[in-house]
């Protein structure tokens, strides 16, 4: 199973840099399994922070994933990049207890919201998007078929 994504499979990724934030992206990730999505990510990502993005990498997103989870956010609502359609905003992973069959037990748990444009998506398919990813990442061998 592929990834899910929105529209035609060019996704941005929101890059912090020292000046402020590069939004570069990746074709076709419709098209690629988990493991080439995160290999391509490392790429665009090195050559956000040394400087040597090609035009090819800032062109055509549909759809931008941001995620400041790894600087302790909670959550935030994300801020659409004109012309895509859609942000998801992805929180930090956190310990909290959690009921499992009326027992309380240590979980984790990760805040996502997705902000969409509505002349392109409206929030019902935003909903069904993140409802899909949640069922993924809670079941995530499903990943890897």
């Amino acid at each position: 199973m592929q990834i899910l994504v929105v529209g035609a499979g060019v996704i941005g990724l929101a890059v912090a840099v020292p000046d402020g934030l590069i939004v570069p992206v990746i074709h076709g990730v419709d098209r690629m399994p988990v493991e080439e999505i995160a290999a391509r990510r490392k790429e665009v990502v090195e050559r956000v922070r040394a400087g040597r993005l090609r035009a090819a990498d800032l062109s055509g997103g549909t759809f931008t994933v941001s995620n400041l989870g790894m600087f302790d956010v909670e959550e935030f609502s994300a801020i659409i990049n004109p012309p895509e359609g859609a942000i998801l905003a992805v929180g930090s992973v956190l310990q909290k207890p959690v009921v499992d069959d009326g027992e309380i037990r240590v979980g984790r748990r990760m805040k996502m919201t997705i902000s969409c444009d509505h002349r392109v998506m409206d929030g019902a398919m935003g909903a069904r998007y993140l409802q899909d990813l949640k069922r993924l990442l809670e079941e995530p061998l499903r990943l890897l078929v």
